[in-house]
């Protein structure tokens, strides 16, 4: 049955479940190779444990696996197949499923050294099938291979449309504690990039060995389906405790014909034809990076993948530039686009290549690169306008065809930024899950969150009035009530108090989330509170630089809105416990109060400071020895490390700050694709503030932007580890793809491979381009990939010694230069470029104004670090300097001190 590897049978001590289709009850099948311990289950042989050698950590549900022994229900080791007679291009495809009627595989004998099981499917298969498949465990130099040898045995040549192998690793999060899931869980993450491809996987906590899984000899990663599987007790697959699995698929032009005919793929679909009597080989390698989620990279480089490295990332303005160094241990031999004009590659040194989007190029697009070994490799980018257009485009957008003025509205929602849903082209004002329509929580507070951050960045006069008057007549006098509570949403579902109000009659009121007014009216939950503050903050930051742009209020008066909203969140009983719900735990886009605290300081307002420093010390004094304090409505989320990295970063809480860097790595990953790339992991959300409801991997939903305020701010404190920047500025302009061609935004996209595309709602987009607006600047570092200074976020020019960058962020109000670990920011107007220079240490900057939108008198500019600006004849105004705009740009010049 096996080949002379040592084996033996263990039977486990815990109780098998009553549909033990796997055969559990019979035991397992264990191996060590140099780098894993291995366990196969014995009837089946599918994987079962994997372990790095000598550990107690399991990438695989291990633990779990007798809740997952029934038919349908898929592990590393099974197959999918669809094929048809070759020529019948119009045939129906025939299925074949390894675990959709499971029985004992027939082992096989093999001489060769290196293998470990191996296995006739015949039995676990379809029966009669013109294909025969053998499945071979090996090992390959320490690491763990699977081969698949695919047979027609028929009496004619085949097309295989589909070939899949279902990928599981331990991410099922249901009846875990959250110590046990920071302890024994991991994400994956697919780079969806052919013969390049691969899935990595890191430990939830981001800490300890991590995982690639490669393709042996032919077999790209073409598409990544996600597997449907029964949901049963105990797992619950395809809900917020488990999202579910998915599958490399390595060909798959029979889904696209049929279900996946209406979306665009990642990669074109294929097919492969095996004549009678012929067979054909395809395999996976997994391999350890026992550097951790940072030596991915070099893991996947080991088992001679190809590697693609993208500065700044894979979303590219059309003003923009980017880098692309590929490692191969072959020779490029060609590199073309698709559409054909859309990027422009040219190789500037060996392996590295200058990346040019179109000026009318806007979407999708694909590099493919040809191998001289015939391997391909796709990396994907996001081409969008550029960066201020593209906010601009959104603020009209968003203050347009978003705003609504139905001044009979009965719930007082006039006028106000509402829910869109760009699919009809209408305003969303029902929707039974009542906050959408109701401006609150994430999917009803995102527009007009968006809305206002856009104004802290790119202010335009017409749109801040009309957001002025949404503070005055919606915000400040519906959403709050007058002690500053925020109420969860201002629609509601209760026909006796908005008598005649036409409900639609087509939706569904029955559900726990169609709230009636007592519900919809609490005040209880602290997320809702950080939107209405980064509202009033925004408007404050506008007022502050551009006096003459807010009619309704002063400055003071906004600033202390902000600051009132956030005591009220942070109010406390007569025993000192908080009584909002969810204030102890860290709140998605509460940087914005880190901002605000900074401004109070700023404007001496030392009693406010204090007070609200005290409120935040005192939670972040709870989370100091938690063994997992990222706290949430759910079982599992991504929401609270930002909160927690902010304040434990800022009180010195070394140790807290780390675990909340951690948990960013374990679930941000970094790979050749615009939509994975820093691309935070949220898969629940769409249920809550979608359009279409499904459980499923989200692209660039808010927790993109969000963590990678935490990446960003711990790169800037290591200015040496680009891993974090890679990571960080991937996610800070993950928001800007979501921003279409006429500025609607959408709450994410639908990775999941016959959709592959925006959802029709806005949805919670506001939380993550809080983080767009608040992360944006632009990066000048020794990147430490290219090995040599590169630009995130802006045209790097000149040399080692003397580099000049023109910014070209979404903001362009914030410059980082690595080399000197300096931050410079302003309040107003732009830092159109600057020039470092190595010798002399300094910096000089040049203040800009942007060519169309109002004009600021004078700008701020701050300083972070030891350095000073040494420009003659400022003044010092609130902890910066004042630096006068007239028409012409203002040079600074800034050393150290």
């Amino acid at each position: 049955m096996l080949g002379p590897a040592t084996w033996l049978v263990a039977l486990l001590p815990f109780a098998v479940g009553q549909d033990d289709a796997l055969g559990l009850g019979n035991g397992y099948l264990t191996f060590k190779t140099r780098n894993f311990d291995i366990q196969l289950g014995s009837d089946s042989q599918i994987l079962a444990s994997l372990k790095p050698s000598g550990s107690s950590f399991d990438f695989l549900p291990f633990d779990y696996l007798n809740r997952r022994a029934r038919n349908g229900q898929y592990h590393w080791g099974d197959i999918t197949y669809r094929y048809r007679q070759a020529g019948s291009s119009s045939g129906a495809w025939t299925d074949g499923d390894s675990s959709a009627a499971r029985k004992p595989v027939t082992g096989t004998r093999s001489g060769a050294s290196d293998v470990l099981a191996g296995a006739l499917l015949g039995p676990t298969l379809p029966s009669g099938a013109p294909l025969n498949v053998t499945r071979e465990w090996i090992d390959v130099d320490g690491d763990l291979g699977l081969h698949f040898t695919i047979s027609n045995v028929g009496t004619d040549d085949l097309e295989i449309g589909s070939l899949g192998f279902p990928a599981e690793f331990n991410s099922i999060f249901t009846d875990r504690s959250a110590e046990d899931i920071q302890a024994k869980c991991s994400l994956s993450d697919p780079y969806i990039g052919m013969d390049a491809g691969y899935i990595r996987v890191a430990p939830v906590s981001g800490v300890g060995p991590a995982l690639v899984v490669t393709p042996i000899a032919d077999t790209p990663l073409e598409a990544y389906r996600n597997l449907v599987e029964g949901s049963y007790a105990g797992t619950y697959y395809g809900s917020q405790t488990f999202e579910g699995f998915y599958e490399w698929q390595v060909l798959s032009k029979a889904w696209a014909e049929k279900e996946w005919k209406t979306s665009q793929p990642w990669n074109p679909p294929s097919s492969r034809i095996i004549r009678k009597g012929e067979s054909t080989k395809f395999g996976l390698r997994f391999s350890l990076a026992r550097d951790g989620v940072r030596g991915i990279d070099k893991a996947v480089q080991d088992t001679g993948t190809p590697v693609a490295v993208g500065v700044p990332g894979y979303i590219i303005p059309q003003d923009g530039q980017a880098q692309l160094l590929l490692r191969s241990d072959v020779q490029v031999a060609s590199i073309t686009s698709d559409p054909a004009s859309a990027l422009t590659a040219t190789q500037i040194s060996p392996g590295l290549f200058q990346i040019n989007p179109s000026p009318s190029a806007w979407g999708r697009a694909r590099l493919t690169i040809t191998y001289s070994d015939r391997r391909t490799q796709a990396v994907h980018y996001f081409i969008t306008k550029p960066a201020t257009k593209a906010l601009s485009d959104l603020g009209h957008f968003l203050t347009t065809a978003q705003y609504f003025t139905d001044a009979s509205d009965p719930f007082g929602r006039a006028p106000s930024v509402l829910t869109y849903d760009h699919d009809v082209g209408q305003i969303v004002t029902q929707d039974n899950r009542v906050w959408i329509a109701g401006l609150s929580d994430e999917g009803g507070a995102g527009s007009f969150l968006a809305a206002a951050m856009k104004q802290a960045a790119l202010p335009a006069a017409d749109e801040i009035a009309k957001l002025e008057a949404f503070v005055d007549g919606v915000l400040w006098k519906t959403i709050q009530t007058s002690d500053y509570a925020v109420r969860k949403s201002i629609f509601f579902y209760e026909p006796s108090v908005v008598s005649g109000y036409p409900y639609r009659g087509d939706i569904d009121w029955t559900g726990w989330w169609s709230w009636n007014r007592q519900n919809a009216y609490a005040i209880d939950r602290a997320y809702d509170y950080v939107h209405v503050t980064a509202t009033y903050w925004a408007l404050y930051r506008v007022a502050r630089a551009y006096p003459d742009l807010t009619k309704a209020h002063a400055w003071d008066w906004y600033l202390n809105q902000a600051y009132q909203t956030v005591m009220r969140c942070m109010q406390t009983d007569s025993q000192g416990n908080l009584i909002v719900g969810y204030a102890t735990e860290g709140l998605m886009g509460e940087t914005v109060f880190g901002e605000l605290l900074t401004d109070l300081k700023r404007e001496g307002q030392h009693d406010k400071a204090d007070a609200l420093s005290s409120k935040m010390r005192k939670r972040a004094d709870r989370w100091k020895g938690m063994a997992v304090p990222f706290g949430s409505e759910m079982a599992w989320d991504s929401t609270g490390q930002e909160g927690v990295y902010y304040w434990a970063n800022y009180f010195g809480d070394t140790s807290t700050a780390s675990k909340a860097v951690g948990t960013v790595l374990g679930f941000s990953p970094t790979v050749a694709h615009w939509g994975w790339n820093g691309n935070a992991r949220r898969y629940w959300d769409n249920v809550y503030g979608g359009k279409l409801r499904r459980i499923e991997r989200q692209i660039h939903h808010y927790g993109s932007g969000l963590n990678a305020l935490v990446a960003l701010s711990a790169y800037r404190s290591n200015p040496s580890d680009s891993y974090l920047l890679r990571i960080g500025y991937g996610g800070m302009n993950g928001p800007l793809s979501n921003i279409h061609d006429d500025g609607f935004a959408a709450a994410s996209f639908h990775s999941w491979p016959e959709t592959l595309q925006w959802d029709g709602y806005s949805g919670d987009y506001g939380p993550g381009f809080l983080g767009l607006v608040l992360g944006s600047a632009t990066y000048l570092v020794d990147d430490a990939e290219l090995g040599s200074l590169a630009a995130y976020g802006g045209i790097l020019t000149g040399t080692e010694g003397e580099a000049k960058v023109v910014t070209t962020d979404a903001v362009r109000r914030k410059i980082f230069v690595g080399p000197l670990a300096l931050t410079v920011s302003v309040d107003a107007g732009i830092i159109q470029e600057f020039t470092y220079n190595a010798s002399s240490k300094s910096v000089k900057v040049t203040l800009s104004q942007l060519s169309s939108g109002p004009k600021a008198k004078s700008a701020i500019v701050w300083v972070e670090g030891n350095f000073a600006v040494r420009t003659p004849g400022l003044k010092q105004s609130r902890q910066g300097w004042e630096v006068p705009l007239g028409g012409s740009p203002a040079e600074i010049d800034i050393g150290p001190s």
